[in-house]
């Protein structure tokens, strides 16, 4: 006897500046078993930037009505734009037993918390928002009036994390990464523990805490 997982979805926030992107990039890139849900997105690609990899870059027309649809999982406005989360996309890789990355803001990770069963949610922090403001300027993608409004919205963000499941703070970025790589991994072991004592239980094998 034994069960098929299905994947596990984690999901990743944090305030404008505190380099969730680069650590997600990172992840899905050296972390077997575990793919990237491409946001769609109202705001302009930045230079670099690939539609399909970064994001889906679509019209507030476009978007509205994907949401109207019911295509999203969750969707919400973010710094004057709208990001979403596709619904199939997300299901189809988890059911296919790929645990699924969302870097997402704190209002989408609300959504995903009420509708799927136990996400893992992660924090990333910058060391201060003195780093944060640091990093926001030497993008050198966004107007300073936008910067201040990023910088204003982090307080708020930064607040909400007390609600997720982990806090990783990005002071050193390979450091930052390893934390997440290692939180994937326990949460992986831990769930497979708990699969196979199921599964030895229901087979008529006596089970212990060992």
């Amino acid at each position: 006897m034994g069960s098929t997982m299905k994947g596990r979805l984690f999901v990743i926030s944090a305030p404008s500046g505190a380099g969730k992107t680069s650590i997600s990039n990172r992840i899905v890139r050296e972390v077997s078993g575990i793919r990237f849900s491409v946001s769609y997105t109202t705001r302009a690609i930045r230079p670099g930037e690939t539609h399909g990899q970064h994001y889906y870059y679509v019209s507030a027309k476009d978007f509205q009505d994907m949401a109207d649809r019911g295509e999203f999982l969750e969707h919400a406005v973010v710094h004057g734009n709208r990001y979403g989360t596709h619904r199939a996309q997300v299901q189809t890789l988890l059911d296919q037993g790929m645990d699924v990355l969302c870097d997402i803001d704190v209002q989408g990770a609300d959504y995903v918390r009420a509708h799927f069963t136990d996400p893992v949610s992660i924090f990333v922090l910058a060391p201060n928002l003195g780093v944060l403001a640091e990093r926001l300027n030497a993008r050198g993608t966004e107007r300073e009036e936008i910067i201040r409004t990023r910088l204003d919205n982090a307080r708020h963000e930064v607040e909400r994390g007390r609600e997720y499941n982990y806090i990783v703070v990005n002071d050193n970025l390979e450091d930052a990464i390893l934390r997440v790589r290692r939180i994937i991994e326990e949460e992986r072991d831990r769930r497979r523990r708990n699969h196979d004592l199921i599964d030895r239980f229901l087979s008529g094998e006596r089970v212990s805490n060992q």
